[in-house]
């Protein structure tokens, strides 16, 4: 029978034990309380084959001095499932166990690839977030340990689902990581600290950015023909708030994560704007989309602080992906390029100016990739029984980034508890889906869908 497996967050395992005890963790000498002895083997199982499922179960298999074994995989498409299983192979070949009866397909495929493990193993939760609180639920009931990607919720019903089944995981001393891999940069780590210790005295301000040209499923012309509507909408997520949250839940929460973690608070409030612009594509047929093209959010803090936020996905314009703190005392810059670009650095006044820095981060290279970095924690706390459970700090990172998209998509002022309590389920009934189900978005007469109309639909976004 399988032991309950547990550990701290990474710093709060990092502050009792340093980074040695890490890596003495990781070093195969904690073994005897995973599994029995005949099999100390940890067992994981993908749902969700897309490339943030691959990734992460790249980084499981490359944790150092332990077991891992990837035993089964679930998807709803084919053909992302065989290039998965395809890429990972070539790469993990001794660590790949997914014969083809453990290749599961369809809605009910995450059961099937689950009931592949025992109590005590990891089920890595890659799918749309729409999908989140369905499978983890079912790993609870497993007692599995497990691997979220972010956001994982997209609206106020949601969220407060997955609250309480985040309580019930810790209450079951489940382990569960959220793929909001900024909290373990050591960069980062190191800045918060600092930032919270009054190095830039008072925090002021806060500016984060996220301004590039189209990527992933950020626009989508109509529906081709082959392809129903619910697995059209599945696989082009970005592209549909109720799948993912839209280009802003899924591409923006890092840094509004990262920043609201080095204020040290969440925001309360947020207002802003956005807009449609180039919604036209090849031979004139336009794109179907919910999302903005740009974004420009206002969140206010308890202590009256603002943080602002610019999003835009559009070719041709300046591109900024960073972050910054002004304090009373000095500023600091969080993330150079990216959601988490390294290193991080401090300045005396308010402008990052080399001859104005007093700090800079310098991190080893072994612990330089942050999404490595999470699953060294999370199995290290596997390893050593500890508290390990980052669900209600993932359900706030998702809620507030929800909160100023739906500022922007109403053009009101909305707060926490009205995103947390607006009856506005984007795609009910989730757990009872099959490939027969309507799509949770229905076009209009038009043959167009829903979009946020800031001023004329104020209580929920479409």
């Amino acid at each position: 029978m399988t032991q309950s497996l547990s550990g701290p967050s990474r710093r709060e395992f990092l502050k009792t034990t340093g980074r040695v005890a890490v890596a003495s963790a990781l070093a195969g000498t904690a073994f005897s309380g995973v599994h029995a002895a005949e099999d100390n083997t940890i067992r994981i199982a993908l749902v969700g084959c897309g490339g943030r499922g691959g990734g992460a179960a790249a980084n499981a298999m490359s944790v150092k001095g332990v077991p891992i074994k990837l035993v089964a995989m679930a998807d709803v498409f084919p053909k992302r499932l065989a290039g998965c299983f395809q890429s990972l192979n070539e790469r993990f070949a001794a660590q790949m166990d997914v014969p083809e009866d453990r290749k599961f397909l369809g809605f009910d495929a995450y059961r099937k690839a689950m009931d592949c493990l025992r109590p005590g193993d990891v089920v890595i939760l890659t799918t749309p977030p729409a999908f989140r609180w369905v499978h983890f639920t079912y790993a609870i009931e497993k007692g599995l340990n497990v691997f979220m990607e972010k956001p994982v919720t997209v609206d106020g019903p949601t969220s407060r689902r997955m609250f309480e089944l985040g309580k019930l995981s810790v209450e079951k001393n489940l382990k569960v990581g959220v793929g909001l891999m900024s909290r373990h940069s050591p960069a980062l780590e190191e800045l918060a600290k600092r930032v919270h210790d009054g190095e830039i005295g008072d925090v002021i301000h806060q500016r984060g950015y996220r301004m590039h040209g189209p990527v992933g499923f950020f626009s989508s012309l109509p529906k081709p023909e082959g392809i129903s509507e619910l697995m059209y909408q599945i696989q082009r997520f970005h592209s549909f708030i109720w799948a993912s949250g839209g280009c802003y839940s899924d591409f923006y929460i890092h840094i509004i994560d990262h920043l609201s973690w080095l204020k040290n608070d969440w925001p309360v409030k947020a207002q802003g704007l956005g807009g449609r612009h180039y919604r036209i594509g090849p031979e004139g047929v336009p794109y179907i989309d919910q999302n903005f093209d740009v974004y420009a959010i206002e969140y206010t803090y308890p202590d009256g602080t603002k943080m602002s936020f610019d999003g835009r996905c559009m070719t041709g314009c300046q591109d900024i992906y960073s972050s910054y703190v002004h304090g009373s005392k000095g500023s600091a810059i969080g993330s150079r390029n990216g959601d988490c670009g390294m290193p991080s650095a401090i300045f005396k006044g308010q402008t990052p100016d080399r001859s104005q820095q007093v700090w800079e981060s310098k991190v080893a290279p072994e612990e330089q990739d942050p999404y490595q970095n999470e699953w060294n924690s999370l199995i290290a706390a596997i390893l050593n029984d500890q508290p390990y459970n980052e669900v209600e700090r993932g359900v706030r990172a998702s809620l507030v980034t929800s909160m100023g998209r739906m500022a922007a998509h109403t053009g009101q002022e909305v707060t926490y508890e009205d995103i947390l309590n607006s009856d506005h389920e984007m795609a009910p009934g989730l757990d009872q889906l099959t490939d027969a189900s309507p799509a949770p978005l229905q076009a209009g007469p038009d043959g167009k869908y829903p979009v946020p109309m800031p001023g004329i639909t104020t209580s929920r976004e479409y």
